[in-house]
């Protein structure tokens, strides 16, 4: 199976759940109004890309179709894989320019950590690169020796102590090992953390201190694995990750087994935080570099993405062409687009004149605000009922790809008794 189609497989039931029921939605109507952007950006929130970001998606398609003239529903599509695949670029490159370079990598326990780890050193191996893992996680039962296999399998060295060990003491020795023999890159494993656990932030802030003292002109990142199937909570865990431990990026691992891979959109837009390697699958060259365009041709299907839309500078460089017997059907549909963004305009001009109208007004007693607010709140109730009715029927939600069960202890076991 080849590289694109890992990912494509790997992302079958995020496309099948997410942009498949985009795909279908659009197709149902037949012009592009507000309850259309209404629609897409239910069902982006529904598949976990997050409020806010679902909220920009929109916003920019908006400006693109105006832009565009375009009056078709069904190539909103394609525009939306232009959208997310701009969205994603940037910082997904590993900055390893140094010998040796370091990656610290970090994370809750559950969330393949280890074996995200023994995946990433056997692709550099492969690479032709000299590969030394830290095996800094000394507190978790049986660690030790998972990433001693690991390494094993890989071709890679290890350093390592005994059980209960200072982890920064373990980190010193490997980058002195590192140095001796040569090594281009060092990964250190590190224990399983919350991010308001203190002793152990303040041991992650000792291995830092460590490493910059020993290395302090080595390129260094700091990779937080989060488990895709946790969807809106992998968001909260960054956000809290990059508040406490500075890190540089983000391993998305178990993409294959959720329908939540909309996650992505959320971390890199909102957060900031590029995504440097996701995993789809259990064998270990299914840890993937992240390629934004790869990924968004996986989640919307590569035969999509190959239906182009036309740019502006594209429809600009285009010839004039002679008026034909076509010409009128052409002013009709270009008559269509402008009283649609005219319909548009109007009602935001009539917003806009409304909350100037509500500002010259005296200010309301209490009880009118707490009337307008209950009003508010029944109408928004009504409104989130109907659409939750009319999604329900029209995209059929119950059939949606439940998550896999299947934990990183359960495929390490397998693997290590050899039936993997």
């Amino acid at each position: 199976m080849g590289l694109f189609s890992k990912i494509r497989e790997g992302l079958r039931k995020t496309r099948d759940a997410i942009f498949g029921r985009i795909d279908q939605m659009l197709k149902s109507f037949t012009k592009i109004d507000e309850e259309l952007f209404e629609e897409l950006e239910e069902l982006l929130v529904m598949g976990d890309v997050g409020i806010e970001t679902s909220e920009k998606i929109c916003d920019e398609l908006r400006k693109r179709i105006k832009q565009r003239g375009i009056t078709d529903p069904s190539l909103i599509y394609g525009l939306l894989a232009e959208v997310i695949t701009e969205m994603l670029q940037g910082g997904q490159e590993l900055q390893m320019n140094t010998k040796p370079s370091v990656i610290l990598v970090i994370g809750v326990n559950g969330v393949g950590k280890t074996t995200t780890i023994g995946k990433m050193a056997a692709r550099f191996v492969k690479e032709g690169k000299k590969v030394t893992m830290a095996a800094a996680d000394t507190f978790r039962a049986a660690a030790i020796d998972q990433l001693q296999i690991w390494a094993e399998r890989a071709g890679a060295d290890i350093i390592k102590q005994n059980e209960g060990s200072d982890p920064a003491a373990v980190v010193f020795d490997a980058i002195s090992a590192a140095k001796a023999r040569g090594s281009d890159v060092i990964i250190a494993d590190t224990a399983g953390r919350l991010h308001n656990k203190r002793h152990l932030m303040a041991e992650l802030e000792k291995i830092n201190r460590i490493i910059d003292r020993e290395l302090p002109n080595a390129d260094k990142e700091v990779l937080l694995v989060l488990d895709a199937t946790t969807g809106q909570n992998a968001v909260n865990q960054t956000k809290e990750f990059k508040t406490a431990a500075g890190i540089t990026g983000i391993v998305l691992t178990k993409l294959d087994g959720t329908a939540k891979g909309g996650v992505v959109l959320a971390i890199r837009e909102e957060l900031d935080v590029p995504v440097k390697f996701i995993g789809v699958g259990e064998q270990i060259d299914d840890l993937q570099p992240f390629e934004p365009e790869e990924f968004a041709r996986a989640l919307f299907g590569a035969d999509e993405m190959e239906e182009a839309v036309p740019t502006v500078e594209q429809l600009s460089a285009q010839p004039e062409e002679t008026p034909t017997d076509s010409a009128p059907e052409e002013r009709k549909v270009s008559a269509e687009m402008e009283a649609i963004w005219a319909q548009i305009d109007a009602e935001a001009a009539a917003d806009a004149e409304q909350q100037n109208t509500a500002a010259s007004m005296p200010a309301p007693t209490a009880e009118e605000v707490a009337q307008q607010k209950e009003t508010e709140r029944l109408e928004r109730e009504k409104r989130a009922e109907e659409r939750q009715h009319r999604s329900k029927s029209k995209y059929n939600w119950s059939t949606t790809p439940a998550a896999d069960t299947t934990t990183d202890d359960d495929w390490f076991e397998k693997w290590k008794k050899g039936d993997e």
